[in-house]
């Protein structure tokens, strides 16, 4: 199917990129996984699909390693560029929703090649064994904490997945503290990260505001977003920009997005938020002003 965003950065963005892109490196890529699979989750164009094949996978993994690439942690990463290091060959391996194909046809790949990664879990999704929802497989609190054991990291993806700007003040507080207690509570360990379900409202300034001063009121520390591109020391700690990545990811394509080629695609997606920008229900209340929340 026709890629306009493949031909523009392999083509032309990724190229300029590296025309002007020095040796030292100040971004570092984080990587956006959901299901390892060959589950197509309904969706039919290359863009938009959410799941990469165990094979693809694996040559993914085995590419980064090959390649020199080491894998840092959020807290790791935000602190690498707070203190001006050079994070080149560096990247962050991040997974959404809690799909059980982690632990199948996932985890033994990153572990062969010394990697670890974030698994952003919506609590509800996980129980005492393995639940299916909508025809997909979750994880078990023993296999997360098999993982965890394993060097795996685990933050909060809100506890039923939900689209925040539905919801009032007191729903999203539920939302965030309570995955976070659930996980620590399963884990014995802190949960640091939180990852914002669906598509990040960043044209919503005082929705942003209001969801930051939740997330440090309930004591995480980072947080990665939908947006596009690396992250940088000037984006918000919170929400953190990713790479989607899927079984369309050759490695062509996954260098250009590691070097930063496929960073131009932010400025669209802004637009397009932008221009169909859904008022959130906070607003609609009242709950909203100005400033921040009544």
């Amino acid at each position: 199917m026709p890629r306009i965003d493949r031909l523009a950065t392999l083509y032309c963005a990724h190229p300029i990129k590296r025309v002007f892109a020095g040796s030292r490196s100040t971004s570092v890529p984080i990587l956006m996984y959901h299901s390892i699979s060959e589950n197509l989750f309904g969706k039919s164009h290359p863009y938009y699909q959410i799941n990469t094949s165990p094979e693809a996978f694996a040559q993914q993994m085995r590419w980064l390693r090959n390649n020199g690439y080491r894998t840092l942690d959020l807290t790791e990463a935000h602190s690498a560029l707070e203190a001006g290091k050079d994070v080149s060959k560096t990247v962050v391996i991040t997974f959404d929703d809690g799909y059980r194909d982690f632990y199948t046809d996932g985890f033994a790949v990153m572990k062969q090649c010394g990697f670890s990664a974030t698994i952003f879990l919506a609590t509800d999704r996980i129980q005492n064994t393995s639940v299916r929802i909508d025809g997909v497989d979750y994880l078990s609190w023993r296999e997360v904490r098999d993982l965890h054991a394993s060097g795996i990291r685990f933050g909060s993806h809100t506890v039923t997945h939900p689209d925040l700007r539905s919801m009032g003040p007191e729903q999203i507080d539920y939302e965030l503290g309570c995955s976070k207690e659930v996980i620590e509570q399963q884990l014995g360990a802190p949960v640091e990260s939180f990852a914002y379900p669906f598509a990040f409202p960043e044209e919503d300034k005082r929705f942003s505001r209001f969801l930051v001063d939740l997330l440090e009121n309930h004591g995480f520390e980072n947080g990665v977003s939908t947006i596009i591109g690396r992250a940088r020391l000037d984006d918000n700690r919170f929400f953190l920009p990713r790479l989607p990545v899927n079984s369309w990811d050759d490695a062509e394509f996954l260098r250009a997005k590691l070097e930063g080629g496929y960073d131009w695609l932010h400025w669209p997606q802004w637009l397009n938020k932008s221009i169909h920008h859904n008022v959130t229900l906070m607003q609609r209340s009242g709950w909203v002003g100005s400033n921040g929340v009544k």
